[in-house]
């Protein structure tokens, strides 16, 4: 074979086809036949054997240094063509024309208030912890305290993949995930995406929590207290209202909601706050002994607290807006505030 008239040959086709060549997959299929695993330089390469051992490397050589002229020339040639497509086909640009202004992205509100909330909790000394958006019922609802048929089910209406898988409804189940596989003492908080069939001024199917988690021997309620305290004013600012109210989980005993004086109203009463002049930020309370015992800790050996909160509504709180729907219609004109 005549090496050098081969890949002359060669470097004429490839110049002829460039030169019609005018879309990404014409370039494409020029490239498969003539550097692809079967294409022309290939099959040059695997009629090397063909020839004596001390002619090899001169010829493997020549043949790499085409196949490198090759890629080179399609590359170049593509380029030329996405930039001819850029600029209008080829046709005359006027540039003298006012360019077309592209205005800085900014951070979204619900992301500004989610991350001041978990340097909060860094802060704090709590670590952060992960776990899956799409749960089963178990880790969702059975290990924390609520069985099927729990009243509590109904008040997290939720959306079921099938029986047993569910979209979590709160972030929740990454406690349990944790505490299966660690031991006391821990102290970890867990922010992420939840669903609840929920639409109103202050609700939405899909909203962001951020779950915190404290195990320890001789952990109190006063401790929840004063954690809970320091970090409202830490999010809010000192002086802040804050109160704590009896409640219910099937997850914590005792349980509270924690609540701060409204500051779209300034505890005046309006819409978002139901006229109360206070809106709940969180829930919170002591880990329930079932909820150790089914993880292996011993009760009567650590205690501990957790607390939830729903990042939509602290950005609520802190950007004074009235309605949470806001936040998801990507109004331009409503985010470039923030």
């Amino acid at each position: 074979m005549d090496w050098e008239k081969k890949l002359g040959e060669l470097e004429s086709q490839v110049s002829e086809l460039l030169a019609q060549a005018q879309k990404a997959e014409d370039f494409f299929r020029i490239k498969q036949q003539f550097l692809g695993k079967q294409g022309e330089i290939a099959g040059l390469l695997r009629g090397i054997r063909e020839i004596s051992p001390e002619l090899r490397p001169i010829f493997g050589q020549r043949i790499n240094q085409a196949k490198q002229l090759l890629e080179d020339r399609i590359a170049e040639a593509s380029r030329q063509a996405e930039s001819r497509q850029a600029w209008g086909g080829g046709e005359t640009q006027d540039l003298t024309l006012p360019g077309v202004w592209n205005p800085p992205g900014r951070i979204h509100p619900i992301s500004q208030a989610l991350d001041e909330i978990c340097e909060i909790l860094e802060d704090l000394g709590f670590q952060i912890a992960d776990g899956p958006e799409i749960e089963t019922d178990f880790y969702n609802f059975e290990a924390l305290n609520i069985p099927k048929g729990h009243p509590a089910r109904e008040m997290q209406d939720s959306f079921y993949i099938d029986d047993e898988i569910v979209l979590r409804t709160q972030t929740s189940p990454v406690q349990i995930r944790v505490m299966e596989k660690q031991k006391p003492p821990l102290r970890i908080y867990a922010p992420g995406r939840v669903y609840r069939r929920d639409m109103d001024v202050s609700h939405t199917p899909m909203f962001h929590q951020v779950e915190g988690l404290w195990v320890d021997g001789g952990i109190t309620f006063s401790d929840l207290k004063g954690v809970l305290m320091l970090f409202a004013e830490r999010l809010f600012g000192e002086g802040t209202p804050v109160r704590f109210r009896p409640s219910f989980f099937p997850f914590t005993e005792p349980s509270a909601e924690v609540d701060i004086g409204c500051r779209i109203c300034r505890g005046e009463g309006c819409r978002v706050c139901g006229n109360s002049g206070w809106l709940e930020i969180l829930g919170a309370g002591m880990v329930h002994p079932g909820l150790f015992r089914r993880v292996g800790y011993d009760p009567a050996e650590y205690t501990g607290f957790a607390f939830g909160l729903g990042v939509e509504r602290i950005a609520m709180l802190k950007f004074g807006i009235n309605d949470i729907r806001l936040f998801f219609e990507n109004d331009l004109h409503f985010l470039k505030q923030f």
